[in-house]
């Protein structure tokens, strides 16, 4: 016979310290879109976000992200001078305008890429990079690591977006790998706010970064746009305002101008909208869970860190939270043992889920605790069933 059962324990928002309300949703134009608060890992938006789709220049990152492992490994180095293929100076569309008698040096190559969108100095790296001299071969490598990073929606046919039907990633992949660029490589992160890059002196209209929220004061540092007549405008983005930062990817927008708005929309409801809240202490006690055959009737469930999430903040509405463990629990129970779960359900966003452990232990009961609580059982069942009858024979 088992006497466990599921137990679900509701708690209002002031078990937790925590009134939140449902943040307004945000409505975007983009035919795709993933927002994250990086700093807690908390998902914001997500629209279409795991289609797999054109990237244009976005994908750009990926061979970034690549260069900046090679120099990590010492495979290239900043001040290398790399060759210029014709196959790189044959590149039109957002160059650095290279011919093949240049010998650019590296780092002026990936300010090339991330300020001037260069596709001709993604094919020189790329062609440095490739076990057999090729952009094609090094897209392959990018396919692979990109699937070895958990971006599952991108496959790669050229390291700089070209247009090509086998270019494909997803909003979600593009966030996940601007997330890796600055949690991997900060020493480089800080190129990608950069607004200019003259290189050589050459096509003085074209030193400008065409990031758009880098020209307002909301905190963006970063990282990429794009732009194919099949891939509409996108942007891979990031800013950090009070220690918070979120990064995001959109696409499929059909101007410059709507880019811009709906980047910078998105900055701002994603920091005015949510905040980080403590919403429960390490060691305090929560709630208490029956025992069954112990010392003690309950124990006290606590959590071993600080809660902190990011929430809604606008006042009105209750946050949702609930303990869930299978119970009684049977002594002896040790202090520290895991016993149950918390979760947070706050409106509009993922639930959050805490392992909750035992305050303190609970020794099993004696003798006399044991029979009393096994009559207590018994006294019960036979009062749900009523007594027996029969006829004697």
């Amino acid at each position: 016979m088992t006497l466990s059962r599921p137990f679900r324990r509701l708690f209002a928002a002031s078990a937790l310290a925590l009134v939140a309300a449902q943040a307004s949703a945000f409505d975007t134009s983009a035919r795709a879109a993933f927002v994250l608060d990086y700093t807690t890992g908390t998902v914001l938006m997500a629209k279409n976000a795991d289609e797999s789709l054109p990237p244009a220049s976005m994908s750009k990152l990926m061979t970034l992200y690549m260069a900046f492992e090679a120099i990590r490994d010492g495979r290239l180095s900043l001040d290398e001078t790399l060759p210029v293929s014709q196959h790189a100076m044959s590149y039109g569309g957002s160059t650095m305008f290279l011919n093949t008698q240049d010998r650019p040096r590296v780092e002026d190559l990936l300010r090339g890429i991330i300020v001037l969108s260069g596709n001709d100095a993604c094919a020189v790296i790329a062609e440095a990079l490739s076990p057999d001299g090729t952009e094609a071969g090094f897209a392959d490598l990018m396919t692979r690591r990109a699937q070895q990073l958990g971006m599952t929606g991108s496959q790669f046919a050229n390291a700089s977006g070209w247009p090509d039907p086998n270019q494909r990633m997803s909003m979600r992949d593009l966030t996940l790998l601007a997330s890796h660029i600055i949690e991997d490589f900060p020493q480089f992160y800080p190129i990608f706010s950069e607004k200019t890059f003259a290189f050589d002196g050459r096509a003085p209209s074209n030193i400008h970064n065409r990031n758009p929220l880098l020209k307002l004061d909301i905190g963006a540092d970063g990282l990429k746009t794009g732009h194919t007549s099949e891939a509409g405008y996108g942007l891979v983005g990031s800013a950090k305002q009070d220690g918070r930062r979120v990064v995001f990817a959109i696409t499929g927008l059909e101007s410059e101008r709507g880019r811009a708005e709906q980047s910078e929309s998105i900055v701002n409801w994603a920091f005015r909208q949510f905040a980080e809240r403590t919403l429960l202490k390490k060691d305090t006690e929560l709630t208490r869970a029956d025992v069954w055959l112990g010392a003690q009737d309950s124990v006290a469930l606590v959590a071993k860190e600080d809660v902190t999430l990011l929430v809604p903040v606008t006042p009105g509405t209750r946050l949702d939270a609930e303990v869930v463990y299978t119970g009684p629990l049977r002594a002896p129970i040790s202090a520290g043992q895991q016993l149950a779960e918390l979760i947070i359900r706050p409106e509009g966003l993922p639930e959050h889920r805490v392992p909750l452990f035992a305050a303190h232990e609970v020794n099993s009961g004696g003798f006399g605790k044991r029979m009393m609580t096994v009559s207590q059982v018994l006294l019960g069942r036979i009062q749900e069933t009523g007594p027996e009858t029969g006829e004697a024979m």
